[in-house]
């Protein structure tokens, strides 16, 4: 389940938020992560946005400015 609410109220940059979850989101369907995380019954995305909006996915910045 996508956290709607904390989508909505969240207050950072937009699209260094969506380019992190979904190079993480990536990282975890090529990875043992996925199925774990589908035997528990969730999906890839909701669990990664949820991990994004709670600051949990650590990143940084490359000297390019793009994440890492």
């Amino acid at each position: 389940m996508i956290p709607l609410n904390e989508l909505i109220d969240k207050e950072c940059n937009v699209y260094e938020l969506t380019s992190v979850a979904i190079k993480e989101a990536a990282i975890y369907a090529a990875t043992d992560k996925r199925k774990e995380i589908e035997d528990k019954g969730d999906k890839i995305v909701s669990v990664v946005l949820s991990r994004a909006l709670n600051d949990e996915i650590e990143y940084r910045e490359d000297e390019d400015g793009t994440e890492e």
